[in-house]
């Protein structure tokens, strides 16, 4: 009989106690999983834990060893695992505890059972840890991060899909109901009409070439939702929060936003007047700028997660700019590699917290290099993950930016990719002066 190594030679069982017999079946289940993949190879696929979710270092050694199989393409079987061990075969339990682990399991189908238990097991754990680190050392700081632990160990779960009666119920129910607007209007009703309005969970690309408008879009964006009562983070990792809301009070109030360079002195009485109410709107509105420095992904998460946590019922917008100012953390061969990381981090937040996030990039040089500028899709700088990881693709072209003798301040905002969804271009009016992008 399989027998817990962190105790004595005898069963967890025969001691007695309630927490004995919990480590008890959470060393069964770990046992029994990595028998299941011995038994049925292919059971690998089916497992969502990683090795640090084991309890047992040793069963983390051997989970490890069969992941590494699985990357190489090599059959997981008793010999390829103790072959690719070699001399640190003792950290797994010696052969014999592996010969004990490959027998023990008689049927794969209580897998997903075990990882329930090992995932379980692994959030308490994780969560006691937290807990004593905030009690050992408490402040503002370790409750936050406790309180992230504990959101991070709640997202840790096994997927239970809907049964087929339940989706095909849906399906049927949406043939004779109106369907719900859903998403966060944009402001511009052509717009809404591709996208529904942005959806939580979704990772929306706004990209364009330099002075095409992108941030000043974005800022429109945000500010038509908050006016909605959607409450908005918008990073800013280039402007500053003062040029930001100069801006947003130049859109509001049809003030040149020339004008700011000194309005104490060039603004008349009823600008100042203007000026002033809309600084009271501002104030008002769920409209918040972060605008400090060089904001890493763990920062731009843990500003999400409390303003999620501080309105839990009302609808949450972020808007970050831009992807290629968000630090790199870590080591990756190719710069590609590093924005991919980001991006997908990105689109788990917004998955994990339930909000759409707006994430203005770059365009490649490439565009300038032919007749045609409207930009594509591939001239995403980076643009194979951030094809990859986003829902919705948006470019934006303005002609009167390369052609000085073009009329009219005609915007093209493209849609070029749109997962669930039609794509197509909006076309916009760009009011420079005033930041403002109105409906064409």
């Amino acid at each position: 009989m399989l027998t817990d190594p962190r105790e004595s030679n005898q069963p967890l069982s025969q001691y007695g106690t309630d927490e004995t017999a919990g480590q008890q079946n959470l060393f069964e289940a770990e046992s029994m999983l990595l028998g299941a993949v011995f038994l049925e190879p292919a059971a690998i696929n089916d497992i969502i834990l990683k090795p640090e979710h084991f309890s047992q270092s040793r069963h983390l050694v051997i989970f490890t060893a069969m992941r590494d199989l699985q990357r190489d393409g090599v059959e997981i079987n008793f010999f390829s695992l103790v072959n690719l061990l070699g001399a640190e075969i003792e950290n797994a339990g010696s052969v014999s505890y592996i010969t004990e682990i490959s027998l023990c399991c008689p049927s794969v189908s209580g897998l997903e059972h075990y990882q329930e238990v090992v995932l379980e097991s692994y959030r308490i754990r994780e969560l006691r840890k937290s807990a004593v680190y905030f009690l050992n050392h408490s402040s503002a700081e370790t409750a936050e991060a406790f309180y992230q632990k504990y959101v991070e160990t709640q997202e840790l779960r096994i997927e239970q899909g809907q049964g087929r009666g339940e989706a095909l119920a849906e399906i049927f129910e949406s043939l004779y109901s109106e369907p719900e607007f859903g998403g966060i209007p944009s402001g511009y009703e052509r717009l809404d009409g591709l996208t529904g309005g942005f959806k939580p969970g979704e990772l929306v690309i706004v990209a364009g070439r330099p002075s095409m408008g992108k941030t000043a879009l974005v800022l429109n964006l945000a500010y038509n939702a908050a006016t909605k009562g959607t409450v908005v983070d918008f990073f800013s990792l280039e402007m500053s929060e003062v040029q930001l809301y100069q801006r947003l009070i130049s859109r509001m109030t049809y003030i040149d936003a020339s004008k700011w360079q000194n309005p104490s002195q060039i603004f008349s009485e009823k600008e100042i007047h203007k000026a002033n109410e809309a600084l009271n709107t501002c104030y008002n509105m769920p409209f918040q700028i972060h605008d400090q420095g060089r904001l890493t992904l763990d920062e731009i998460r843990a500003r999400i997660q409390k303003t999620r946590r501080e309105n839990e019922n009302a609808p949450c917008l972020v808007v970050i700019d831009y992807l290629q100012l968000i630090p790199i953390e870590g080591k990756f061969e190719r710069h590609d590699l590093a924005i991919g990381a980001i991006t997908r981090e990105l689109k788990q937040m917004a998955k994990q917290y339930k909000v759409p996030i707006i994430l203005l990039s770059q365009l490649s040089r490439s565009v300038e290099q032919r007749q045609d500028k409207r930009p594509m899709m591939s001239d995403l700088r980076d643009s194979g993950s951030i094809e990859q990881d986003a829902d919705i693709v948006m470019l934006l072209y303005r002609e009167e930016y390369y052609k000085r003798d073009a009329k009219g301040q005609e915007t093209e905002l493209n849609l070029v990719k749109h997962r669930n969804g039609p794509v197509g271009t909006v076309t916009l009016n760009f009011i420079k002066e005033f930041s403002w992008f109105a409906e064409g």
